[in-house]
């Protein structure tokens, strides 16, 4: 075993990664993925020490959460910027351990995840092979599974966080609770219980995180509104612009304003069409494609560079890899990386200058495709959605969030979606979409029965929706609407969705296509038997189940 990695659905035999990563990363990367998040929550352990004297470390809040970001599945496949990223990590946590020292906040023995050393690479890559900095170094099968599920869960929120944090908008709140929960997963004195009541805490600020993103997206780009998105091309030479991060892709199109340089979305960054800001240049053409496991075939045919913001990156053909630039969490070796500037500025005149001298792309498929059904926007259409349910026009409402993947399985949802009866209505909000997204499925009073509230972290809207109508209804039980919930995942965003969720009262989630390889049997039973979660089956036993 020269890794061990479980934090994502497609780990290898649903159990784990154990040679080299199903997402392509290689057993270095993973094991210095390890050591980056052993040195975080290094950082973390004495940040906590330094509230106790009323100390501040703004430096050590954004480096956990931009180094959680990159440890994310499918984010940054590149050694060397681990090994920088630790090397700043070890800088950091000396310069706070100085400021400790002179207020006499050192007083007990720290965790080894707090004082190890490393003055070369060699050294640091020798430590990260070491058996203590990984997963396995907690040996209890149960205490290990909800650490675990705590970490991704705080993963998720580091990347929503940063997302946030891009756009200016901070809630220290949020930025103190990862720093305490990651401290937790060191303390072996907590139970169980403690962990467990740790989770759906875990899960409350999720929902935080996901309600300070959605602010700062619509107080910068307004509320998204219902948007036919173009899925053809244009002649022009193009970028193509994936992952998640907003901030970045103003800056691209302000770059590209009057170059003759078109830009497309891919995968999670279809719904910034939604938003109305982004609707002023003329140059930001539509969407590209599919959700992120199709890009190998789907960047051949684009043509153009791509610029990955965030996470979802497949490791690429080498004849594409002069193509990929990266930026933010996301990194990739060979691929040219854009860094920021002290004011949070980044220079894309090397991208832009790269689509001049290509071809357009190819059109792979035309035509439209409607999203933009934010909470701001469902609300403005609830008199009309309500009526439709005391008319028993709409019966049900399906939570078919999440995220999308390989596996040859999940052409289940897309199948569920086919089969659910035309009085029924998707909500959805993350990459699942894909799976169902384009089918004709029609509408019901003009409402279209698939309502797309945007990314992942937009799952944050569906929880909405459903708390705006229980209040409208007067229920008691957010469980009494007629709301069913089956929900894909892959990565740890949709870890924290699901944790929200939790947090919420949700119950009854079906959530597939396999349950998480970190889950013990234990907690997976204190799962289904506090929560009701379980596993998606076949469909006709699914569907009649959730209606």
């Amino acid at each position: 075993m020269s890794m061990f990695c479980y934090q994502c659905q497609e780990t290898a035999k649903g159990t784990g990664c154990t040679v080299m990563g199903v997402c392509g990363k290689t057993s270095e990367v993973a094991n210095l993925q390890d050591l980056l998040l052993y040195t975080i929550k290094g950082i973390a352990l004495l940040n906590e020490k330094g509230k106790k004297g009323n100390l501040k470390f703004p430096k050590a809040d954004y480096f956990i959460m931009n180094g959680l970001f990159m440890t994310i599945t499918n984010a940054n496949f590149d050694e060397k910027a681990f090994i920088e990223e630790i090397k700043e990590g070890l800088v950091l946590r000396e310069n706070i351990k100085k400021e400790l020292l002179k207020n006499n906040l050192l007083v007990d023995e720290l965790h080894d995840c707090a004082v190890w050393t490393a003055n070369t690479e060699e050294e640091i890559k020798a430590k990260s092979d070491s058996v203590q900095v990984g997963i396995l170094a907690t040996k209890n099968e149960d205490i290990r599974s909800l650490r675990e599920l705590i970490t991704y869960g705080l993963k998720g929120i580091a990347a929503y966080a940063e997302h946030a944090y891009n756009l200016s908008n901070i809630n220290q709140e949020i930025f103190d609770f990862v720093s305490k929960a990651l401290t937790k997963t060191l303390n072996d004195d907590l139970s169980i219980d403690d962990l467990v009541s740790l989770t759906l805490e875990t899960g409350k600020y999720g929902v935080d995180v996901m309600a300070l993103l959605d602010q700062a997206n619509t107080s910068t780009y307004g509320n998204p509104e219902i948007t036919e998105v173009n899925i053809g091309v244009k002649n022009n030479p193009a970028i193509l612009i994936s992952g998640h991060d907003l901030k970045d892709l103003e800056q691209l199109l302000e770059q590209t304003q009057n170059t003759g340089v078109d830009v497309y979305t891919h995968g999670e960054m279809l719904p910034a069409h939604y938003y109305p800001k982004f609707k002023k240049y003329n140059n930001f053409i539509g969407n590209y494609g599919n959700s992120w496991w199709k890009q190998k075939e789907e960047f051949e045919s684009f043509n153009g560079p791509i610029l990955f913001t965030t996470n979802c990156i497949v490791p690429p053909k080498p004849a594409h890899i002069n193509r990929i630039y990266t930026t933010g969490s996301a990194g990739y070796p060979g691929c040219k990386h854009i860094e920021k500037d002290s004011n949070g500025k980044k220079d894309f005149t090397e991208i832009i200058n790269h689509a001049k001298k290509l071809n357009s792309p190819k059109e792979i498929e035309n035509g439209k495709i409607t999203g933009g059904f934010a909470h701001a926007q469902v609300f403005a259409l609830a008199d009309k959605i309500v009526n439709a349910i005391k008319t028993k026009k709409i019966k049900k409402f399906f939570v078919m969030a999440g995220c999308d993947g390989r596996m040859k399985s999940r052409e289940y949802y897309t199948d569920f979606a086919k089969k659910l009866p035309e009085d029924t209505i998707i909500l959805t909000a993350g990459c699942a979409k894909y799976r169902y997204n384009k089918l004709n499925l029609g509408d019901i009073d003009g409402i279209p029965r698939v309502l797309d509230a945007g990314q992942c972290n937009d799952s944050y809207s569906l929880a909405v929706i459903a708390l705006k109508l229980k209040e409208i209804f007067e229920l008691n039980d957010i469980n009494e609407l007629p709301i069913a919930y089956n929900i894909a995942w892959y990565e740890q965003k949709a870890v924290i969705v699901l944790l929200a969720l939790l947090y919420l009262g949700v119950k009854n989630i079906k959530l597939g296509p396999t349950l998480p390889g970190f889950l013990s049997p234990n907690v997976a039973n204190v799962l289904v038997k506090n929560f009701g979660i379980n596993t998606i089956n076949n469909i006709d036993d699914d569907m009649k189940q959730l209606l």
